[in-house]
């Protein structure tokens, strides 16, 4: 996917937080740490540094959701973070986002912390970021 195909979709799918625009998905792509998993329905782009990798976005076209999109969106960022060295992943979510964070609790992400009124828009009322994480490498 082109940055400006992940910006357009990336636009479908968020407004909380606010979508990244194309120019961010460039730098972003162009950074050694980050990756990206897709496929035709959606994305998952991730960093990995050191031992620990963060999930930056995930994204799942709103026409295709609830077909297990996501699930493996997200196997497959776990896959490439283990495989970059990490050993815990961390991501922040929505606290309004329902669905989101019934499929990170179903994928073994725990919370590790809130961000107060992280989430902020013109015209709308702040709101908290959820931090999560997950062991990806077991003892």
């Amino acid at each position: 996917m082109t940055p400006e195909a992940l910006a357009e979709l990336h636009a479908r799918c968020f407004t909380v937080p606010r979508p990244f625009s194309t120019g961010e998905f460039r730098d972003l792509l162009a950074a050694e740490t980050c990756f990206l998993i897709t496929c035709p329905q959606g994305f998952a782009l991730g960093r990995a540094t050191v031992d620990e990798a963060e999930l930056l976005t995930l994204a799942v076209d709103p026409g295709h959701r609830r077909q297990g999109i996501g699930r493996a969106l997200l196997a497959d960022f776990e896959a490439e973070a283990r495989r970059r060295g990490a050993r815990r992943a961390y991501l922040e979510v929505a606290a309004g986002n329902a669905a989101a964070r019934r499929l990170y609790a179903a994928a073994g992400y725990r919370d590790a912390g809130r961000r107060k009124a992280y989430y902020r828009d013109a015209g709308r009322q702040a709101e908290d970021a959820i931090v999560l994480d997950k062991p990806l490498i077991t003892a």
